[in-house]
């Protein structure tokens, strides 16, 4: 049985670019998908083509037990949505925003008033209610529209982007208002750059290039398909990350990275706790000194940038082997 969004085939093209090129999905009632991928990749317009504001060129695709294509408007009725970019009336207050989005989903007025109350003072924007939304922060902006998309506790919701602009605050919010609604049935398709974001709330991943799905697994799986555990270490002196690098060669039989503006070096960790010991032994054998070193498993940061050709790259890295180096593409 198909889950609550489900997608076979999916193709959208806009000239010679294939933007979603043959995407399947199936996110099951409850869950939380995020779609993570470089900018570019299509998880946009996968979303724009989920809520019914594209058409797809090829393939099928449910949201909520409703064909996107054959019943749009049963879709619309079922989502809630919040896109990349505030989507809000500048001449309404902002409880007056909410207050129009509750009565156009078809709440009596009186609920309609009550929800816009509840997710003003959520959003910590209860003090400012009161106030024409053109007068609002960009981040003010952007947490009145996800209190909008959040009015009628939808049976699906679609995120995109949703953290973009949002201080620490207003992004821990935004989550805790996520899972409480997921808790309550809601399922969920999330776009993100923030892999913390995705970590916390997602059970389930796809990464996205070039209009593919080209990974999917839970955040543990695609942990794993990264590595295992690394050991990493930050030197005193920037003078000794070389030869703490060849060090670790030497120890790990692993070509380690260093990241000369942290001071940073690190490699696979193979012999994990004994190898961590005879790092320590050893750094203290030749006097490099150190002011930090420790294991830790892969970050999604590192999964991202490993299954997509065009991720993001840091800066001043190297892989250095014993007695050499070479820059990074």
């Amino acid at each position: 049985m198909a889950g609550a969004i489900h997608a076979a085939g999916l193709v959208k093209t806009f000239g010679e670019v294939r933007a979603v090129d043959g995407v399947d999905l199936d996110v099951p009632e409850g869950s939380v998908l995020g779609l993570l991928g470089p900018n570019g990749a299509g998880k946009t317009t996968m979303v724009r083509l989920l809520t019914t504001l594209l058409r797809p060129d090829a393939g099928t695709a449910t949201v909520a037990g409703h064909d996107v294509v054959r019943d749009p408007d049963a879709v619309r009725l079922s989502i809630g949505l919040s896109g990349q970019f505030a989507a809000v009336d500048d001449r309404l207050t902002g409880r007056e925003n909410l207050r129009m989005i509750g009565e156009l989903y078809g709440l009596r007025s009186r609920t309609a008033r009550r929800r816009a109350d509840e997710l003003l003072d959520r959003f910590d924007l209860a003090g400012v209610a009161g106030r024409v939304s053109s007068t609002y922060s960009g981040g003010m902006r952007r947490r009145l529209d996800l209190a909008g998309a959040l009015v009628v506790r939808p049976p699906v919701m679609f995120l995109d982007e949703p953290s973009v602009g949002l201080d620490p605050t207003s992004r821990l919010m935004l989550w805790d208002a996520i899972e409480d609604l997921v808790r309550q049935g809601t399922t969920l398709l999330l776009t993100t750059q923030y892999l913390e974001e995705a970590d916390r709330l997602a059970q389930d991943l796809a990464v996205v290039d070039h209009g593919r799905v080209i990974a999917r697994g839970t955040p543990r799986d695609l942990k794993a398909q990264a590595g295992g555990q690394r050991i990493e270490l930050v030197v005193s002196w920037p003078e000794q990350l070389d030869a703490a690098a060849r060090l670790l060669t030497r120890l790990g039989n692993h070509v380690p990275d260093i990241d000369r503006p942290r001071s940073t070096v690190s490699a696979p960790a193979d012999g994990g706790v004994r190898l961590l010991a005879e790092v320590v032994a050893a750094l203290d054998a030749e006097g490099i000194e150190i002011t930090d070193i420790g294991l830790r498993r892969p970050t999604l940061d590192e999964v991202f940038m490993a299954l997509t050709e065009d991720g993001p790259r840091d800066t001043g890295r190297t892989a250095v082997g014993v007695g050499a180096s070479s820059e990074k593409e």
